[in-house]
Order: C-alpha cells, then structure tokens, then sequence
C-alpha cells in the first residue's frame, strides 16, 4: 500500500463520495476543501451536505471520501477529517466565501487560535478557474498545492 506522509487512512459515509450531473442554468464551479477535528466528524459533514442540498444557490456535483490525516501546525491535537467537495453556483466568489463562512458560523466554528481545533472549515479552494486575491478573498486557496489534505481528495474526484 503506498503511504503518504500524514495519511492516515480513507473512509466513507452516505453522502461522502457523492456524484451527480452538472446543471446550465449554475454559472461558476468551485472546489471546496472540508475540514473537522472535534467529534463527530462525519455526521457533521453528512449535515453540511444536506444543509447544501436545501440551499438554492449550490448545487453539489461531487465529493470525495474521506481522508483522516494528521493535524499540521498546532500538532498537539487529534487527526483532521477532510473531504473534497465539487459544486456549482451563481454567485461570484466573494459572496460564496460568505455563503461559507455563515455554515462555520451555523456549525458553531469558533477562531481560538491559528491552526486550532474546529467543528467545521470550509475552504473555497477553487473558483472557476480564476485568480482572485484581496483582503477578503484569495483563490486559489493558500498553500493549496502542498496540502495532503486536499491533494489526495483532490485525485479521488471523478469530475475534474
């Protein structure tokens, strides 16, 4: 098996790996990175895709698995749970980055210190193959490339 530095192993639930059809009538796709320490997890995530199914302005297309890694910068924590998440949309990508950070705030993330522990972090990882960098919205995502926690979910998603 090949073994990748801070992968620990790939797990699955209802909703994670999900696919589906795009649709026309969204204008943008964006990839988004998911990210939990702090139990459970999964049903977390599991409700964040439902929540995301309820809400008119995201339509998801795929998810990956999920990846259980080890927590980098603050070390002294439990092991991260991440997922790759596909989807489309309407809105441009500093009204979406707001979008995301209103589901932190309804899952009860709290900004403790960087690199602390959390309910729930979205990261809008991509955005329709644009470049944006601003005070309140970089995409690509910042270090994005070097992460194990998105490459490897990154490489599970069929659609892209």
């Amino acid at each position: 098996m090949l073994k990748l530095k801070g992968a620990r192993r790939l797990e699955k639930s209802r909703f994670f790996p999900y696919f589906s059809r795009y649709k026309k009538e969204f204008k943008y796709f964006a990839i988004l990175g998911l990210g939990s320490n702090i139990e459970p997890e999964k049903k977390r995530f599991d409700a964040l895709f439902r929540k995301f199914i309820d809400d008119k302005r995201i339509k998801i297309l795929e998810t990956s698995p999920f990846l259980i890694n080890e927590a980098f910068g603050f070390k002294a924590q439990k092991d991260f749970t991440n997922a790759i998440m596909l989807v489309q949309t309407n809105l441009h990508a500093r009204a979406f980055l707001k979008v995301l950070l209103f589901y932190e705030l309804k899952f009860k993330r709290k900004r403790t210190f960087k690199n602390a522990p959390r309910t729930l972090d979205l990261d809008l990882l991509y955005f329709s193959r644009k470049v944006k960098r601003d005070r309140w919205c970089e995409v690509p995502h910042r270090g994005v490339k070097e992460r194990i926690s998105v490459i490897l979910p990154l490489g599970l998603i069929k659609g892209l």
